[in-house]
């Protein structure tokens, strides 16, 4: 009887004899899938529940933006992390589950800013929520790329939301006088200010809050003012851990932790906005609590410390 061995020596031969024979039969290349996973991120802080959520990625010409700093300076800078011309810049936006209310933080850019973007209700329902849940609509800011998304085909985007927003912010944003005196791209942000927050404001569903008030029971608010009159920072503390979605305290991860002292073209008041970085940055080393940017590589959570030159930026490990 032959062996075991034998047989598959004999079946090797074979094989290795054996000529080989081309398929008659060619398929075709896949195609490249374009799309990656949805776009969000949970974790909890204390008994709340946190959803990071992408609107998308936009380029942007960061070293000609950024000012107090020549842009050969602020391009090498951004080499050296290895970060093309056109910066890949996240916008982002986090929803909040109390378990009392769910309340979303900034709104996305909607259709007002290219088909990168406009991404935050596909990834909210990919995340299992609906617009019908939100109870509250809470903005750092009123800058398109924060507020375009709140009207959708002519309609509001959560139609069972308040819009809620610090009240030095909704005062300059909706004054007619201020809309009128504007030039340039800030002429432009009043309009689309008007368009995406006054539905909301003639439904009745509109709201604002003192300078450091909570906007909605559960979450605070720090004044962080200059990149807009009103920004501000949202505070949630729960169980004793806390986060603060500080909106555009950083134009990216790089740069501005390195050098606060550099400001960006989109600041009202760029001195101010200076300012406000460098106590944001200060508060946070200090506390070690969690922070989330609103323009931050997704999902834009993570830490502040202190390193060897200024400040540097810990993402949160999401693997």
């Amino acid at each position: 009887m032959p062996s075991r061995r034998s047989i598959l020596k004999t079946a090797l031969s074979g094989l290795i004899a054996a000529p080989f024979v081309a398929p008659s039969i060619a398929f075709a290349k896949a195609p490249y899938a374009v799309d990656q996973a949805p776009g969000f991120y949970r974790l909890k802080i204390g008994s709340a529940e946190v959803t990071a959520l992408s609107d998308g990625t936009v380029a942007l010409p960061l070293a000609k933006l950024y000012t107090n700093t020549s842009e050969q300076h602020a391009q090498s800078v951004l080499n050296d992390a290895f970060l093309p011309e056109l910066v890949p810049t996240s916008v982002n936006a986090f929803l909040v589950n109390t378990g009392e209310r769910l309340v979303l933080i900034d709104a996305g850019t909607g259709a007002y800013l290219g088909p990168s973007l406009g991404k935050l209700v596909s990834n909210i329902e990919a995340s299992g929520y609906k617009m019908d849940d939100i109870d509250d609509v809470v903005l750092t800011h009123i800058h398109t790329d924060h507020s375009g998304g709140l009207m959708s085909n002519g309609k509001r985007t959560f139609p069972n939301a308040t819009l809620r927003v610090n009240e030095r912010e909704a005062k300059f944003w909706l004054s007619a006088v201020n809309a009128t005196a504007a030039t340039g791209i800030v002429k432009q942000h009043f309009g689309e200010a008007d368009q995406c927050v006054t539905p909301y404001v003639k439904a009745g569903k509109f709201a604002t809050f003192a300078d450091n008030a909570a906007p909605v029971p559960g979450l605070g608010s720090i004044l962080y003012a200059g990149h807009t009159p009103g920004h501000s920072a949202i505070t949630l503390e729960s169980e004793g851990q806390k986060i603060i979605f500080w909106g555009d305290i950083t134009h990216g991860d790089i740069l501005q932790f390195d050098q606060p002292g550099v400001a960006i073209e989109f600041d009202i008041d760029q001195k101010a906005a200076v300012a406000a970085r460098d106590i944001a940055f200060k508060r946070a080393v200090e506390g070690k609590y969690l922070v989330a940017g609103a323009h931050i590589a997704f999902p834009g959570i993570g830490h502040v410390r202190k390193d060897s030159t200024n400040f540097d930026w810990l993402p949160v490990n999401y693997a």
